[in-house]
């Protein structure tokens, strides 16, 4: 019984069909990276707002006053009394009334100086010149409440969390492009939802379940691309993300074109519904229906696969079934029931918590050029481009584990050499964080393929998300390092990202190298892939025909 690869060999490697199916699962890493970016433009800060005196809304009716006359009469005679209070998070502690004349309000005060009058903190009174420009103005997230905006954030993190998880299990239980279909439906209708909240709490649930949702979309249309093609293809998980880096790029021309952020919010979430319509052209993973013993309905899609792409499959393929292994529904216990695999989750799943924390705890401290936030943001995907050609270059001569692990020293020393620039050359630190941040973005990028290449197709899906979920603690934990930290020194982060990056780059040279493998289809395929340095780059052939399909 020949092995899948043979098959997908005959019938194409990286044939049309698989080039189709990858240019349209690679459209999800434009939405992904929309929603997981937004909040920048969506939490964007109020330009100007001040806080209302109670009584002030109802005089201003009263006499007339636009809302720059309101704003003289409320912040001005408090800014002349204390330079140092904007109006923005304390007001005077007054009440306007029906005897509060139109010309002169404070008149009735007497001959008290403005300075002499006491000051009360603004809990809900605030007055925005565009009260729908964010969710900042939306849901009064100023002064005291400013902390709600890292909450929002922080609950979109927690449901990618989530979807890591109970969607990564879904996808190996059910199949994958179910459970992409369905996860692209939760994105658009979550997305629609969030986008009329009529509250902060209802934004924050429906902004965890696209998050959920939105992870379930970018990490089972991955998982389907690379299962799709030929080991010698799979430099397309890289590629892929090219498409996540142009959702970085494209995000700040959506929110320069629309004013307000339910407009940025329907932008980013409706183009979701688009994707169901891969229902008929996107098929399940061939791999996975092996996995569940439906080898008819796999020969019938790799005869499917052979006919796109001008091939002919042999007329002796008459059923595909799966190896001898025992399919079960995947548990965190198979992850780590034999040595190669207990090692492969550990070093794996600090090398996403490391990468994820560097990566955002660098994109926070550079601030890029400091200014416009448009062009700001979009210079900080551009930079980010570099990376993934790097890799194509580099991984199919060299392999994974080098450059994987060389990534991961560059981002630390750069890291340590910036924590000690003198500040009086600017644009040298900046130039070194830069790199840093280069190369921290190939560490981030590598880590996706060799995941997947590291996990039998059994546990593939689960194995990815379970992992990658690190990810998701390290971005929930990233700005609260970063600013604590900085607080007791301002570069002290950039030491701590020096360790953790070092420390990364020394464990994943103990990771098996991957180039040149076919994908492991059981756990023992996993075990007998080569871990000693001096197998890289070798193609093996260590399995034997029963260890396959």
């Amino acid at each position: 019984m020949p092995s899948f690869d043979e098959v997908l060999k005959e019938a194409g490697e990286f044939g049309r069909f698989q080039k189709r199916v990858f240019f349209l699962l690679s459209q999800t890493g434009i939405t992904f990276s929309s929603l997981f970016a937004s909040v920048v433009f969506l939490g964007r800060a109020p330009d100007n707002f001040w806080c209302r005196i109670p009584g002030a809304a109802e005089l201003s009716d009263r006499c007339g006053w636009t809302l720059e006359e309101e704003r003289n009469f409320t912040v001005l005679p408090l800014h002349l009394g204390n330079e140092s209070v904007s109006g923005q998070c304390e007001r005077l502690d007054v009440t306007w009334d029906a005897s509060a004349g139109c010309t002169s309000p404070l008149a009735r005060y007497g001959n008290h100086s403005t300075g002499s009058l006491p000051l009360a903190p603004c809990h809900d009174n605030w007055v925005y010149e565009q009260p729908h420009a964010s969710i900042v103005s939306e849901y009064d997230l100023v002064c005291g409440n400013a902390w709600m905006l890292d909450l929002s954030q922080a609950i979109l993190n927690l449901g990618f969390l989530a979807g890591a998880f109970i969607l990564g299990y879904a996808a190996d239980r059910y199949g994958r492009i179910l459970i992409y279909l369905l996860s692209c439906l939760g994105v658009g209708i979550c997305g629609i939802i969030a986008a009329f909240s009529p509250n902060f709490t209802a934004f924050l649930i429906f902004r965890f379940l696209q998050g959920m949702f939105g992870k379930g979309t970018w990490m089972t249309g991955y998982v389907i691309v690379t299962e799709i093609v030929g080991s010698d293809q799979r430099i397309v998980g890289i590629v892929i993300q090219i498409f996540f880096t142009l959702g970085i790029i494209i995000l700040p021309g959506i929110a320069y074109l629309i004013p307000t952020w339910q407009g940025i919010q329907l932008a980013i979430s409706l183009p979701n519904f688009l994707f169901l319509l891969y229902y008929w052209v996107v098929p399940e993973s061939p791999r996975w229906l092996l996995t569940r013993k439906k080898g008819e309905k796999a020969l019938k899609i790799m005869r499917n696969i052979a006919k796109h792409n001008g091939k002919f499959l042999s007329p002796h393929y008459s059923e595909i079934t799966i190896s001898n292994e025992e399919v079960s529904n995947p548990s965190f216990l198979d992850l780590v029931r034999t040595p190669q695999m207990r090692r492969n989750t550990l070093i794996l799943m600090y090398a996403w918590f490391t990468s994820a924390l560097i990566y955002q705890g660098l994109v926070m401290r550079l601030g890029i050029t400091g200014g416009n936030l448009y062009l700001d943001f979009f210079i900080s995907g551009a930079v980010e481009l570099p990376a993934a050609f790097l890799i194509i270059v580099t991984i199919d001569r060299v392999g994974r584990r080098l450059p994987f692990a060389m990534s991961n020293i560059v981002t630390s020393v750069a890291c340590l050499i910036t924590a000690f620039l003198p500040e009086d050359i600017p644009w040298l630190k900046t130039t070194v964080a830069t790199l840093g941040r280069l190369s921290i973005t190939i560490a981030f990028e590598i880590v996706y393929l060799v995941n997947s290449e590291l996990y039998p197709t059994t546990l593939r899906n689960f194995g990815v998300s379970l992992c990658s979920s690190l990810c998701d603690l390290g971005g929930i934990i990233a700005p609260f390092l970063l600013f604590r930290l900085a607080a007791i020194w301002l570069e002290l982060p950039l030491i701590i990202f020096s360790i953790l990056a070092a420390v990364c780059g020394l464990l994943v040279l103990l990771l098996p190298e991957t180039k040149g493998i076919s994908l492991p289809e059981t756990l023992e395929d996993v075990e007998q892939l080569p871990s000693d340095f001096g197998k890289c780059g070798k193609k093996q052939k260590h399995r034997d025909t029963n260890s396959y399909i």
